[in-house]
């Protein structure tokens, strides 16, 4: 099947979305195989100090990057294939580190700290949006019609603030002398400090994911309980179902496509955490695959970048998300062929 026999197949406006993702999903995987790098020449340079009676003048050899007639430095692309993936994720070392010292021993390398991290905060995180979720729809679509709007829009305040903004506030409040944290230190008659450990940390970006994104869950719920059967909500207060009878058998079922969908986009989203760490000051005791990709293209002393290393990590990124998203997707796609 060529390209125009498939354009034609799933249609115009399908095949340029797909055709938009693609690309620079190609571009990343193409840099992860190919590692750039500057081409150094060995050159004498003659350094001289002030002497008596005479200069003093000295001669060493150094490296200096190959400059162009332009005056551009010189670079040349090698394709290294899977090296990049191999440098990221370091698996003799981290086999050697595990046989010797257990699995904590993985803290202690990068990519395996990172995936620790960014497992734990995408599956603890994702029942507590949706638990956190609901239960807010719920109480708006309890509210009387009086106060119904500003309730929508006070539960929708953490969802508005940008999340680097949002996570520095939360950071200020425990940070030091924060206000929270001087209240704990009240309340415990001890000395707190919430940034000295890893675990206190990563409780706290937690926290603030749920805070920031539940308020996305809520308003999707409210939609979809505004849809919800009220005569099959009559029969089963009928036949004697309790409230919570009715939330398990009847409310629950009916948004159970707004709870994949939701999933989805939280899971695709949280597996991406980047805002929290930067906002949070963490990366002394917590990082994230994304963190680890955007510390791959800081550029060192030398001016130079692992873009191949970033590509890799990249590309394993999204290579967690396609796995963590196979489930969600084969229920989709059986509630969708047994629809039909």
């Amino acid at each position: 099947m060529n390209f125009k026999t498939f354009a034609a197949f799933v249609g115009p406006s399908v095949f340029m979305m797909l055709l938009f993702i693609a690309l620079p999903l190609a571009s990343v995987l193409k840099q992860s195989f190919y590692v750039t790098q500057p081409i150094y020449e060995t050159v004498e340079v003659e350094s001289c100090s002030p002497g008596f009676p005479e200069q003093i003048c000295v001669t060493e050899r150094k490296s200096v990057p190959k400059l162009d007639e332009d005056g551009k430095i010189v670079e040349v692309t090698t394709y290294v294939g899977l090296q990049s993936y191999r440098n990221v994720l370091e698996l003799e070392r981290a086999w050697n580190a595990v046989k010797r010292d257990g699995l904590m021993a993985l803290q202690s390398i990068d990519f395996w700290k990172a995936l620790r991290f960014t497992l734990t905060f995408t599956l603890i995180t994702l029942p507590l949006v949706l638990g956190f979720g609901l239960g807010i729809a719920l109480m708006i679509n309890n509210a009387s019609q009086a106060i119904k709007g500003p309730v929508i829009f006070i539960s929708l305040l953490p969802f508005i603030i940008t999340p680097v903004i949002g996570a520095l506030s939360i950071n200020w409040l425990f940070r030091g002398d924060g206000i929270l944290t001087a209240f704990i230190e009240w309340y415990l008659q001890r000395d707190v400090s919430m940034f000295a450990q890893a675990w206190t940390i990563e409780v706290l970006i937690m926290l603030y994911r749920v805070w920031h994104v539940a308020p996305f869950a809520a308003i999707v719920f409210y939609a979809g309980l505004q849809t919800v059967n009220s005569d099959a909500l009559e029969s089963a207060v009928i036949d004697g179902a309790s409230r919570w009878q009715r939330m398990k058998y009847v409310v629950i079922p009916h948004l159970m496509p707004l709870i994949i969908f939701i999933s989805m986009i939280h899971l695709m989203d949280a597996y991406r955490v980047f805002e929290e760490i930067v906002g949070f000051s963490s990366q002394g005791y917590v990082i994230s695959l994304q963190w680890l990709t955007y510390d791959f293209l800081v550029p060192d002393q030398a001016g130079n970048r692992s873009i191949s290393r970033a590509s890799a990590s990249a590309m394993l990124t999204m290579i967690g998300i396609a796995i963590l998203l196979v489930p969600l997707l084969r229920r989709t796609w059986q509630d969708h062929k047994g629809g039909h």
